[in-house]
């Protein structure tokens, strides 16, 4: 019997869904696709990098608010089911946060592989999506913590004898890694260097666009383009709407660089893990995609 075509990212706070992939999401869960959302923590240790929500009574309110932005986020992005692992941001490395008994960081592996395990085998995905190993550019924990997890529950989740309290096994034909898009981002910059504008790219961010980033899957996002802009927005805490990196093109302009969201296939159960696909659900029998979604 053919399985519910049904894509599974897991991100570790909210606005991870919005900056990383969310016009793949959108273009699926507009194609068909069921698409759900597992969020580690509830992002309580979040800076207010908005300086316009900047105060006492948002700080007090993290946890609320956070959540309520995810809402409207996911929302935008088209998520049809968001999934909260049940554990609290644990802040950067050696962070007092970190030794919060409720931290993710500070969870017992095995009891946090075991709750996804429980995801996965109830949504019954055929892909998975998560962080690659690498995360020695952003080494928070809960990101580390992320993929680990992802990685264990993608092989748990097909064994009858690992959590066989967390429902029938199930065994998700592919896991994808997501990649940072430094394709986009050196467009970016060559745009607005194209326009007379001053680059929001400072030297480090320079250094980081002077390499490139394996990937073995590419996503045509068009007509998709406005998803990621505007569920950053959503997040405003997080987000600063004047900042120059996200929005200082104007959104027609935007929408011709680069779109496309790449990924890297880390684990098939249907074939090699060296391909170069334009569909996640390739090979599985699930693809809904025709061509992109005219803008």
């Amino acid at each position: 019997m053919q399985e519910r075509p049904c894509l599974l990212t897991v991100h570790a706070h909210p606005d991870d869904e919005s900056s990383k992939g969310p016009g793949t999401v959108a273009r699926y869960h507009h194609e068909g696709i069921h698409t759900v959302l597992v969020c580690c923590t509830g992002g309580e240790e979040g800076e207010v990098l908005n300086p316009a929500m900047d105060s006492q009574e948002v700080r007090d309110q993290m946890a609320d608010i956070r959540r309520m932005e995810l809402e409207a986020a996911t929302g935008i992005i088209g998520y049809d089911e968001v999934v909260m692992l049940g554990y609290r941001d644990s802040g950067m490395a050696a962070s007092p946060s970190n030794e919060n008994p409720e931290s993710f960081a500070m969870a017992p592996f095995d009891e946090a592989v075991g709750r996804l395990v429980e995801v996965v085998r109830r949504v019954r995905p055929q892909v998975m999506v998560t962080y690659p190993e690498d995360q020695s550019e952003y080494p928070h924990p809960d990101h580390i913590r992320s993929h680990e997890i992802s990685v264990e529950a993608f092989e748990a989740a097909a064994d009858p004898d690992r959590y066989p309290e967390a429902g029938v096994p199930f065994a998700p034909s592919k896991l994808y890694y997501t990649v940072w898009p430094v394709a986009r981002m050196r467009g970016v910059h060559a745009k607005f260097l194209e326009l007379g504008l001053e680059s929001p790219f400072d030297e480090r961010w320079l250094a980081r666009l002077d390499r490139d980033i394996p990937f073995s899957a590419r996503i045509d996002i068009t007509g998709y383009d406005d998803v990621r802009l505007r569920a950053l927005k959503a997040h405003a805490t997080q987000v600063d709407p004047t900042s120059k990196m996200w929005f200082g093109l104007p959104p027609e302009v935007q929408a011709t660089i680069h779109p496309y969201d790449d990924y890297r296939l880390a684990r098939s159960r249907i074939g090699p893990v060296d391909v170069e696909e334009d569909d996640l659900f390739a090979g599985v029998g699930a693809s809904t995609l025709p061509a992109a979604r005219p803008s």
